[in-house]
Order: C-alpha cells, then sequence, then structure tokens
C-alpha cells in the first residue's frame, strides 16, 4: 500500500500544498505542527507493513530533528518499508549513497530546518496564548535617567549601567533611534 503522512509545516501550514498531485491509498494527517503528541504518525507506523510505501512531501513533515530522522530511518529499514521525500527526491533507500561532504551538507541544512521549524511553531502558539515574546523593554525612567547621566558627561558609562542597569548596547541603540 501507498501511505501519505502529511503535518503542518512552515510552509504550509494548512497542508493545502503537500502530497497534491500524488496518488495515496491512505492519508494521515495531523492536526498541528508540534513534536509532541503526533498521533497520526504512531498510527501510520503501526499500521505500516513490509513492502508497503510511505509518501511525505519533505523531511521536515515527517521528522523533528536529526535523532528523530535517524530513528524513522532504522525503522523503515527494519520493517522493510519505502519513504519518499518528494522534495528532497530521496527515497530511504537512496540516503545510503553518496559522499561524506554531501551528506554533511544536506544534514547541516536539515538541522537548521528543524531548528526554525520549532521555534517558529513554538512562537505562534505563545503568541495565541497572549504572551509576550522578545527582551522586555526598559523602563522609560531608567531610559530617561541614563540619557540625562550620559548628556551631562560626567558619568562613564560603566557608572550608567550600575545606576541604571541600561547597558551601553542599549543605551546606544536608544540613543540612535532617537536621532
Amino acid at each position: 500500500m501507498k501511505f501519505g503522512y502529511q503535518r503542518p509545516i512552515l510552509e504550509d501550514q494548512k497542508m493545502t500544498q503537500q502530497l497534491a498531485h500524488i496518488e495515496i491509498d491512505e492519508m494521515f494527517s495531523e492536526t498541528h505542527g508540534f513534536a509532541k503528541k503526533r498521533h497520526e504518525l504512531e498510527n501510520l507506523l503501526m499500521k505500516v507493513e513490509s513492502g508497503d510505501e510511505i509518501v511525505v512531501q519533505n523531511i521536515e513533515v515527517l521528522a523533528d530533528s536529526l535523532h528523530h530522522f535517524l530513528d524513522l530511518l532504522r525503522l523503515a529499514e527494519r520493517d522493510g518499508v519505502t519513504i519518499h521525500f518528494i522534495d528532497e527526491e530521496l527515497t530511504n533507500r537512496t540516503i545510503q549513497e553518496g559522499n561524506l561532504s554531501t551528506w554533511t551538507q544536506f544534514f547541516t541544512s536539515l538541522q537548521s530546518t528543524f531548528i526554525s521549524h520549532a521555534s517558529t511553531f513554538g512562537i505562534q502558539a505563545a503568541i495565541k496564548q497572549g504572551k509576550t515574546i522578545g527582551r522586555p523593554r526598559k523602563s522609560d525612567v531608567n531610559l530617561e535617567k541614563a540619557f540625562e547621566m550620559y548628556k551631562s558627561k560626567q558619568y562613564t558609562l560603566h557608572d550608567i549601567k550600575n545606576e541604571t542597569g541600561i547597558s551601553k548596547s542599549t543605551l546606544y541603540r536608544y540613543l540612535d533611534s532617537k536621532v
């Protein structure tokens, strides 16, 4: 049988582009893009048998990390299942071919993709929960005091930092934005 697997990813969060023109016998679709609680992937892995094929749009859809990817490749090899990665034009069988330099570059790029995916979905979830993202702004009172101390030319940058908690780089950044 030919199984499809999809989940929300950065470039296709609604999964409208994944496997759009591929003939699949049965599709497994996650409702979220997070690493945990991927029930449909578990269901798929429990259902496949030797000789079956799994088709995914790209490696990012299937795996969350290089370690997870390696585990899935080992599982597929053990069970006699072929995994097709459409975008990369690879299968788990062709991944075993190639030279070390090529694969090192490939897996380095893949690791960056995994990190970006996890970070973006984490940030989106935090925003939906109403959490503030990024470093909190310095208080206006401390900034004004730091500006006054700086303009008086009576204080060193170290004195300003100790008194207000505003670092040199933060002070300069705010000074540049005021100009």
